[in-house]
């Protein structure tokens, strides 16, 4: 069996719809299992974010009418691909509006992230309804399912941590069909209360590669608007090259750095595996894409990170004593505390220098709470360039003319800290 994840640039349009299904009618008649995670529509999550943030603050009808904008778009949606099927969808979709409805009518009496999960999870039940039921409208058997019935958390509202073995048992009942089409949801759960969760960044490849790694598939296949995993950003660097073979190492490697690329914690039920990850672009399903799976990857061009915003924390012990490893703990705290990673840091004698992504009010409470332990020093608005696979040449070429901060360089990895 082979797992599809479309991401909500696939299904952001009744265009990309129609060609989603266009992609899985191939799939018809192939005998072979396939379970397909969708993720919600374009900007949808975005829009609930708003919601929720809006009912927390106590603004009822603000959110009750950011609500009514995102009903509307999942409507027209529907009844612009829908005929037979639209009576069945809009029943569905009613459900869902309502569940969310009942709870911005109410007052909010728990922390922000349990709203958060209860209405934000909306958005991929509402884009896999209406795809399932425009799938069935164009001939194509399938059975939709609602994830949070099948995929277990616990009560760590949005980064949900999954309860492995009730979650297993749940998929293989429902994924019954040897030969069927199943339609799922990704990024979402349900606590033992059933109660709604969300898994955190990348949530949507991260259920992909749990309903891969249960399933013994033989494939997971991300379908994106891009031609595969490259070299660089192509809006940074318009010479950038696809990459189209990459390990799983490579591919934590690049993310831990910053590039968009797979999230971490999708790799690991894959690489547990060892089943190997396609990434395609949907919009021309015929490229190649690029292949990761276990295999060393050889020969790989320069591969180029900028992240841009970033702060640099100088600390230097007060009493000049060496900066040892219950100071060093205090911090690895700090930071878990904030839930903020750093992204270079460098310990000396009485010195950490720590590069981080710019959250103001993050940085203002670690630098706080570190000057009982440091002389704190802090340079903002710089810019972090990470090199993997560097050349001298691909170094002569990108750093010259910056002003360097700070410089860190290992056998395959450059890193730079600079400003403009």
């Amino acid at each position: 069996m082979k797992v599809y994840k479309f991401g909500g640039a696939s299904v952001n349009s009744v265009e990309r719809i129609q060609n989603l299904a266009s992609i899985l009618i191939k799939e018809q008649g192939s005998g072979e299992q396939l379970v397909i995670i969708i993720s919600a529509m374009g900007k949808t999550t975005n829009g609930l974010e708003k919601v929720a943030a809006a009912f927390y603050e106590g603004k009822k009808e603000e959110a009750l009418q950011l609500f009514t904008i995102i009903k509307q778009q999942h409507l027209n949606t529907s009844k612009y691909l829908l005929v037979t099927h639209f009576n069945e969808c809009l029943s569905y979709l009613t459900d869902f509006f309502t569940e969310v409805e009942w709870l911005l009518h109410d007052k909010p009496v728990r922390e922000f992230d349990y709203y958060y999960d209860q209405i934000v999870c909306i958005g991929e039940l509402l884009s896999t309804c209406i795809v399932s039921h425009y799938l069935s409208e164009k001939g194509i058997l399938n059975h939709w399912l609602d994830v949070r019935d099948l995929l277990r958390t616990d009560n760590n509202f949005r980064e949900g941590n999954i309860d492995w073995a009730y979650t297993s048992q749940k998929i293989r009942s429902a994924i019954h069909d040897p030969s069927g089409m199943y339609i799922t949801q990704g990024f979402i759960g349900a606590t033992e209360d059933n109660e709604s969760t969300t898994l955190g960044r990348e949530g949507s490849d991260y259920t992909a590669a749990v309903f891969a790694n249960i399933l013994q598939a033989t494939s997971v296949t991300i379908w994106k608007d891009v031609i595969g995993i490259m070299n660089a950003d192509p809006k940074q660097f318009p010479e950038a090259s696809l990459l189209s073979e990459l390990s799983y190492t490579e591919v934590i490697e690049m993310a831990f750095y910053g590039a968009q690329v797979i999230h971490p914690k999708t790799i690991k039920p894959l690489q547990n595996k060892q089943i190997p990850l396609f990434v395609k672009c949907f919009t021309d399903p015929e490229l190649p894409g690029t292949l990761i799976h276990q295999h060393s990857s050889k020969q790989l061009p320069p591969v180029l990170v900028i992240k841009n915003n970033q702060v640099m924390m100088h600390l230097t012990s007060l009493d000049f004593s060496f900066v040892g490893e219950s100071l060093m703990k205090r911090l690895y705290t700090l930071f878990a505390t904030n839930k903020i990673k750093p992204n270079l840091i460098q310990t000396g004698a009485i010195n950490v220098q720590i590069c981080l992504d710019e959250h103001s009010e993050k940085i203002d409470h670690i630098a706080a709470a570190a000057s009982n332990w440091f002389d704190v020093q802090i340079e903002k608005q710089l810019h972090l360039i990470t090199i993997r696979h560097y050349t001298p040449e691909i170094l002569d070429k990108l750093i010259a003319g910056k002003k360097q901060v700070f410089l860190q360089q290992t056998k395959n990895t450059f890193q730079m800290v600079y400003t403009d």
